[in-house]
């Protein structure tokens, strides 16, 4: 006979148990780059690494990477990588545009600076920055950065390049 409180119990602690196998939780398996899951667009529940240490949530995608810092169209854009580029993988990017997220829309591609050969991935929000996950081309193309374009007011576009630092 199966008593109904042991079946409870056993249903609760295995419930409970849930968070910890999620991307924020401590007992993840997964490499820190991969974190056992992907991205898809919108898919954002969650904070990723800033220039610091660790996120604010308790994960990070690896060791965060300065890339620096670039002014143009009138723009202070930061930029930042997390863990390593490898060619056919994708690369976690963090920008601040302005010491903030400013800028209506943002898009972020790593190759050469026409784009070819590459994916223009347009960035989300994230507490004060703008994020996502780019995709690497395979092969890289020789000279390959990270590209950035803001789109401002009345569609004008800036754009400027940062070394990937691999």
């Amino acid at each position: 006979m199966i008593r109904p409180f042991a079946v409870a119990t056993a249903s609760f602690y295995a419930l409970a148990m849930l968070p910890l196998a999620s991307c924020g939780g401590s007992s993840s398996n997964a490499p820190a780059a991969d974190h056992g899951h992907d991205h898809a667009a919108g898919d954002h529940d969650h904070d990723h690494a800033a220039p610091a240490p660790a996120s604010t949530d308790g994960h990070s995608h690896g060791v965060v990477i300065e890339l620096g810092e670039a002014e143009a169209g009138g723009l202070k854009i930061k930029a930042s990588r997390d863990g390593d580029v490898k060619a056919g993988g994708d690369a976690p990017i963090d920008v601040w545009v302005n010491g903030g997220k400013g800028g209506n829309a943002v898009r972020f591609w790593i190759g050469s600076e026409d784009a070819k050969g590459s994916i223009k991935a347009k960035a989300e929000v994230e507490v004060d920055h703008w994020h996502t996950h780019v995709e690497v081309p395979d092969p890289m193309p020789a000279g390959t950065k990270l590209w950035v374009e803001i789109e401002g007011d009345g569609g004008a576009k800036t754009v400027v390049g940062f070394d990937l630092k691999l």
